[in-house]
């Protein structure tokens, strides 16, 4: 498939092959995470295909809210073709994608056909089982309460029942045991940090992996988007600084060059770099092929 974006975005790309997450200047936010399940069926020729590696770029690339990916992706316009990771590993994945409205949806290929479950009432998407069974399992977590106990292991299945049980303790308001030692003293970093500290105390622990189920493995960065005011928050599992990236600083006019900022060889970036892109060639996707 080819197209035109109608919308900039910036996004964090994996291997330098495809995009895994990012926001769009509309405030649509999406993210790709593993799930062995995935199961994208048979390729069909007579179908347009998409590279797993540019899913999440097309949705940025061309929608502005959820409702409108959705009226549109339920009709499966193209099939996906997943081709093993570079790191060997298979590209089994499943992608979520949210708005500024608070709507979201997330998108899971099984046995072949897309499955979505689109709501404001989901909330969290870890990694396997499949969504369907997630929320069967947050369902009888709720029922013993997480005041009382809740599951601590690296799976992904426990560290969903822990995020959507913090995802409802933390603040909703300004809390005035924290608000003065917060920015501006305003209830929107507030939010920022305590879905980062959430985001922290569910990751996995570096050098925490499952050898055999690359869906477990260790966190190795965070992003938060306040969709809103449209700034894009990067926090590296390998370093102590958190950086963030102002997207009406950025030049995403139709025609503008591609730029990208470069963190795999340990350089250290803190605040706002919105004026710290440089402009690179386009990074090429991972091949897709149909036989």
């Amino acid at each position: 498939m080819q197209w035109i974006a109608k919308y900039g975005s910036v996004v964090v790309t994996g291997y330098e092959a495809g995009s895994t997450d990012g926001m769009n200047e509309k405030g649509l936010v999406a993210n790709l995470l593993y799930l062995a399940e995935a199961d994208f069926g048979k390729p069909d020729k007579k179908r347009p295909l998409l590279s797993i590696s540019t899913w999440t770029q097309y949705v940025l690339d061309n929608y502005a809210t959820v409702a409108e990916a959705v009226d549109t992706l339920r009709a499966e316009p193209f099939q996906i073709l997943a081709p093993s990771l570079p790191d060997g590993t298979e590209g089994t994945l499943h992608l979520s994608i949210s708005d500024a409205t608070g709507d979201s949806a997330i998108f899971e290929y099984i046995n072949g056909r897309l499955t979505i479950h689109h709501g404001k009432q989901y909330t969290v998407m870890t990694n396997s089982p499949i969504y369907e069974k997630q929320l069967a399992l947050n369902e009888y977590w709720k029922t013993i309460g997480g005041m009382v106990f809740l599951p601590g292991t690296n799976r992904a299945s426990d560290r969903f029942v822990r995020a959507s049980f913090l995802l409802e303790a933390i603040s909703k308001k300004p809390d005035p045991h924290y608000i003065k030692g917060v920015p501006e003293h305003s209830f929107t970093y507030q939010a920022v940090a305590g879905v980062l500290s959430l985001q922290r105390a569910v990751s996995v622990p570096l050098g925490l992996t499952t050898p055999d189920q690359p869906n477990i493995s260790s966190t190795i960065w965070r992003t938060v988007s306040d969709q809103k005011n449209l700034v894009y928050y990067f926090d590296s599992a390998t370093r102590p600084n958190t950086f963030w990236v102002s997207l009406s600083k950025l030049d995403l006019k139709p025609g503008a060059p591609i730029k990208k900022l470069v963190i795999e060889n340990g350089e250290v970036f803190s605040g706002d770099v919105s004026s710290e892109f440089k402009v690179a060639k386009p990074f090429l996707f991972l091949p897709a092929k149909a036989d």
